[in-house]
C-alpha cells in the first residue's frame, strides 16, 4: 500500500519544505554559488523571512511585508541570473514539495513558485511582472505592396 502524503497545512510544514529547498539548492551546481558566493545568504537569518513569505503566500498569515523584487535585482546586478536559474529553482522546489507533500497547499505552493519565478525573470530583463500578454500597436505593410495599410494591427507581443 502506498503511503498518502499530507498537505501543508502550518509553519511546521513550511519550514520543513524551505529548509529542505535550501538544503538542496545550496549544493546544487549552478545555484549554490549564486546564494554562497554572490549572496552571501546567512541562511539562519534568511530562513524565518522565507518562511514568513510562504506561510503568507500559501496560509495567508500576513507576516511577509518585504519586496523580493529588490533583492533580486542587487542580486542581478552582481551576477546576472538566468532562465536557467529559475528553471533550476523551480525544478528544486516542485521535487521537493512531491517527495513530501501532497494536496491543494502543495499544488498551490507549485503553481505560486512559477508565477514568481516567471514574475521576477521578466521583470530582470526589464519587462513587465505580468504574465499576461501586452497589445501593442503598430504600422504594418500590405503584403506584396510597398504602402502602409490605412489601419493600425494590433499584435500581441509575447511575454515569455
Amino acid at each position: 500500500m502506498e503511503k498518502r502524503l499530507p498537505d501543508i497545512c502550518n509553519r511546521e510544514d513550511i519550514h520543513l519544505l524551505v529548509s529542505e529547498f535550501y538544503r538542496r539548492a545550496l549544493m546544487d551546481q549552478l545555484l549554490g554559488p549564486v546564494f554562497i558566493d554572490v549572496a552571501h545568504m546567512d541562511l539562519e537569518k534568511h530562513m524565518p523571512i522565507m518562511c514568513d513569505f510562504w506561510e503568507t503566500v500559501l496560509l495567508r498569515a500576513g507576516l511577509y511585508r518585504r519586496s523580493a523584487m529588490q533583492h533580486h535585482l542587487d542580486l542581478h546586478a552582481k551576477a546576472p541570473l538566468g532562465a536557467e536559474h529559475f528553471d533550476r529553482w523551480l525544478a528544486i522546489w516542485t521535487t521537493n514539495i512531491d517527495e513530501h507533500y501532497a494536496g491543494e497547499k502543495a499544488e498551490l505552493a507549485k503553481v505560486q513558485a512559477g508565477r514568481i519565478a516567471q514574475s521576477i525573470h521578466r521583470r530582470l530583463q526589464g519587462r513587465s511582472g505580468s504574465g499576461f500578454e501586452t497589445i501593442a500597436a503598430r504600422k504594418t505593410t500590405v503584403p506584396g505592396g510597398d504602402a502602409p495599410t490605412n489601419g493600425t494591427i494590433l499584435t500581441t507581443v509575447s511575454t515569455v
